[in-house]
C-alpha cells in the first residue's frame, strides 16, 4: 500500500527546483504537453480529494459531461450545472490522495485509476490537465512540476501558500503558457464585471477604498472538521495515510490526527482565515479595479478571542488593511465567532458601488447599486437618469466551464496566475504583519516584503 517515500531533499529538487527554473527560464512548450484533437476528451487527473476535491471530482464529471447532474451522492452538491456542451467533454482517468479510504473513495466514484503519490498522475501522458486540491503548503510544488510536465491546473485557492511562491508560479505560467485557473469560482460571477465596467466610465469617481468581510460561527469552532480515528500512517488498508508525503516541506512532526484533518488551524499549512476566505473577496476585487495593482503597505491584526482551547494557532478574529500607490484602501473584517458580515462595496468620490449587500461574497447576485455622493449626483443623474441606479448582472460560464473551455482555447482564463498572484500579496502580507506585529511593505520593483517603506 505504501508508495515510494518522498524524502525532503528530493521534495525540493523535484517539485520547487523545477519550478524555480520554469520561473526563470523555462520553455514555451513543455515536454508532455498532449495536442488535443477536436474530438478528443479532456482527460483530467484530480490530486487531493478530501472535502473540497470531493465538490470539484463531482464538478468537473458534471460540466464535462462525463455524469448526469445530480449524480449520487458523493461530498458535497456541486454548483449548478447547465446542460453539458460537448466541446467541454471531460474524462476523469485518475485521483490520488495520501489517505488510502478517500483514493478508493473517489476512484469508485469517478470509475478511474488511483494512487497514493502525486507523481503518478503528474507522469501520465494521458492526463492533459490537474485539479489540486490539497493543504495551501502543496499548491506551488505540486503546480509547478504540473507546468514543468505540460500539464494545465486548476489549482484551489489560496494559488499559494507564500507570497514568494505566488510569483514564481505566475513567472512559470507565463514562461510555459500552460493554463491555470485558481479556484475562487466566485470571480466568474458578473457582478464584479458589471463594477469594473462602472468605475471605468466613472460612475463612482476617484476610488478611494473597497470593502468587504467573511464572518462565520460555529458551536465547535470553524475547520474543526471530523477526525477519522483509525486513519494514520500506521493504518492498514483503508486507514493508512502517507504522513511524510502529507508533510511535505513542512517541517517534520510525528502523525497528528488534528493537524491532518484541520489542517487550516496550523501556520505550517494555511493562513487561517486569510487564505482560506479573504482570498474570495481579494481576487474580485481585483477584477474590479481593472488595473494591475499590488499593496504599498499591508497591516494585519485580531487575536484568537474565543476558540482557545482547540488547539489553533491561527486567529479566530482577523481584519486586513491595506493601502495602494494608486490612492486607495483596502479594509476586511472576518470573525470565525460571530457570522454577521458587513456589505461588500468599493467607494468613490463621486459615488459607491455596492455588489454585495449581505456580505457573502458567494456566488452571483442579480444587480449592482450604484450610489451617488453629493458631489456626483449631477453626473450620474445626467448618465443615467438617477442619482441611484441599478445595473443587473448577466449570465457567465461557470469557473469550470471557463477553465475547460480554456484548456481548449489557450486563453487565459477568468483567474489567471497573475491576478491571483496580485491577489496573494496583500493576503500573504497580512499573515506575515500578524505573526510579526509591524506593518509590511511591498517593494514593486523587486517584488519583495520589506520592513519600511521603499523609496519612489
Amino acid at each position: 500500500m505504501q508508495p515510494k517515500k518522498l524524502g525532503r531533499r528530493e521534495f525540493v529538487k523535484s517539485a520547487v527546483g523545477a519550478g524555480v527554473a520554469l520561473g526563470v527560464g523555462g520553455s514555451a512548450a513543455p515536454a508532455g504537453a498532449r495536442v488535443l484533437g477536436a474530438n478528443d476528451r479532456i482527460n483530467v487527473g484530480v490530486i487531493g480529494v478530501g472535502g473540497r476535491g470531493r465538490y470539484l471530482l463531482r464538478w468537473v464529471m458534471e460540466t464535462g459531461g462525463q455524469i448526469e447532474p445530480p449524480p449520487p451522492l458523493f461530498g458535497r452538491s456541486a454548483p449548478e450545472v447547465k446542460k453539458p456542451d460537448p466541446a467541454l467533454a471531460t474524462q476523469v482517468v485518475a485521483v490520488c490522495d495520501v489517505y488510502a479510504k478517500r483514493k478508493r473513495e473517489a476512484a469508485e466514484f469517478a470509475k478511474c485509476d488511483s494512487c497514493l503519490d502525486y507523481r503518478e498522475v503528474l507522469d501520465r501522458p494521458d492526463v492533459d490537465a490537474v485539479i489540486i486540491a490539497t493543504p495551501d503548503h502543496w499548491h506551488a510544488p505540486m503546480a509547478l512540476e504540473a507546468l514543468a510536465k505540460g500539464k494545465d491546473v486548476y489549482l484551489e485557492k489560496p494559488v499559494t501558500h507564500t507570497v514568494e511562491e505566488a510569483r514564481v508560479l505566475a513567472a512559470a505560467v507565463r514562461k510555459t503558457n500552460r493554463v491555470l485557473q485558481v479556484g475562487s469560482q466566485t470571480t466568474s460571477s458578473d457582478q464584479w464585471w458589471k463594477a469594473r465596467q462602472a468605475i471605468q466610465d466613472g460612475l463612482i469617481g476617484k476610488l478611494i477604498m473597497s470593502q468587504g468581510s467573511y464572518h462565520r460561527n460555529s458551536d465547535e469552532g470553524e475547520w474543526n472538521w471530523k477526525i477519522d480515528p483509525a486513519a494514520g500512517p500506521g493504518g492498514k488498508g483503508d486507514d493508512f495515510v502517507d504522513w511524510t508525503m502529507w508533510l511535505g516541506s513542512a517541517p517534520s512532526r510525528p502523525w497528528d490526527a488534528d493537524r491532518f484533518f484541520r489542517f487550516r488551524k496550523y501556520w505550517d499549512y494555511s493562513g487561517g482565515i486569510a487564505t482560506d476566505l479573504f482570498y474570495h473577496v481579494v481576487a474580485p476585487l481585483n477584477i474590479c479595479w481593472g488595473e494591475a495593482q499590488f499593496p504599498r503597505r499591508v497591516y494585519g491584526s485580531g487575536g484568537n478571542y474565543v476558540f482557545t482551547d482547540d488547539g489553533r494557532e491561527v486567529p479566530d478574529t482577523f481584519m486586513l488593511t491595506a493601502d495602494y500607490a494608486k490612492g486607495h484602501s483596502l479594509v476586511l473584517s472576518s470573525s470565525m465567532a460571530n457570522d454577521t458580515h458587513i456589505p461588500g462595496l468599493i467607494r468613490g468620490h463621486e459615488g459607491t458601488i455596492t455588489m454585495v449587500p449581505d456580505g457573502k461574497f458567494e456566488g452571483k447576485v442579480d444587480f449592482i447599486t450604484i450610489s451617488a455622493q453629493p458631489v456626483g449626483r449631477k453626473e450620474l443623474k445626467d448618465s443615467k437618469g438617477t442619482i441611484e441606479t441599478k445595473i443587473a448582472t448577466e449570465p457567465r460560464d461557470s469557473h469550470m466551464e471557463n477553465f475547460l473551455r480554456c484548456v481548449r482555447s489557450r486563453e487565459k482564463p477568468i483567474l489567471d496566475a497573475d491576478t491571483a498572484y496580485r491577489a496573494m500579496v496583500p493576503i500573504g502580507m497580512a499573515v506575515q504583519s500578524y505573526r510579526e506585529g509591524r506593518a509590511l511593505y511591498f517593494d514593486e520593483a523587486t517584488e519583495k516584503v520589506v520592513a519600511s517603506a521603499p523609496r519612489s
